[in-house]
């Protein structure tokens, strides 16, 4: 093997950031969920199960990270990748998580590991899609609670070290198409696209779910330039 193909070998590498309990076969699958880190840990997580101190969608995450290697990583901070060797970053889900401080440096970092022409994908809940449903119900309490913006806080002294140890999972900010689309320019990528719902620019996906939570999502990618 020449240098050449040891180098397109190595930047052929495809991240799936926040891959959460749906890990893509033959990506590398990142997430930040403190679940993941328990993981390292059987004995933990299974205690802090025990005690109910992580609920039943945390404890199968800290098992199934171990099964599909799935790491630790906190993409807002800093993606564990050398600068220009990922082909393509798919992120599901995750970016209406971080506060608009938190998604520019994720974008930033997504910039840097890629190689030039490297894609990015992004799949978030289509904020359109809700405002139309509110248009068609005026049922204001439905919209809200459906935009995932706000969350009880903790009541029982139990419910505060779940919060403390796994964190909140509301949403800080909501996207259509078009505002994506414009924080991903913003980001510096170029060829930003709305994409139908199975359509990519992504060479061999692999095992990447192309329609995932398609009811709900909106589909943007853009390319490194």
């Amino acid at each position: 093997m020449t240098t050449t193909d040891i180098h397109n070998a190595y930047t052929d590498i495809k991240l799936n950031v926040g891959c959460g309990a749906a890990p893509t076969r033959g990506w590398v699958n990142l997430d930040n969920s403190m679940s993941i880190r328990m993981g390292q840990y059987p004995g933990i997580s299974s205690a802090l199960a025990r005690l109910q101190l992580i609920d039943r969608q945390s404890a199968i995450l800290a098992g199934m990270s171990r099964r599909a290697s799935i790491r630790f990583a906190n993409a807002a901070a800093r993606i564990p990748f050398a600068t220009g060797t990922v082909a393509a970053i798919y992120s599901s889900h995750m970016i209406e998580h971080l506060d608009r401080r938190e998604a520019r440096s994720f974008l930033a970092e997504a910039r840097r590991v890629l190689r030039p022409g490297g894609v990015l994908r992004l799949a978030v809940p289509d904020l359109s899609r809700l405002v139309d449903q509110y248009v068609r119900s005026g049922d204001a309490d439905a919209f809200i609670g459906l935009t995932h913006m706000g969350l009880d806080r903790p009541a029982r002294p139990r419910e505060w070290a779940r919060w403390v140890l796994i964190g909140p999972r509301h949403h800080l900010w909501m996207y259509d198409g078009a505002s994506l689309a414009r924080l991903l320019r913003d980001a510096g990528f170029v060829d930003t696209a709305i994409e139908p719902p199975g359509v990519t620019r992504i060479t061999d996906p692999g095992g990447l779910d192309l329609k995932e939570r398609e009811a709900e999502s909106v589909y943007v990618e853009a390319d490194r330039p």
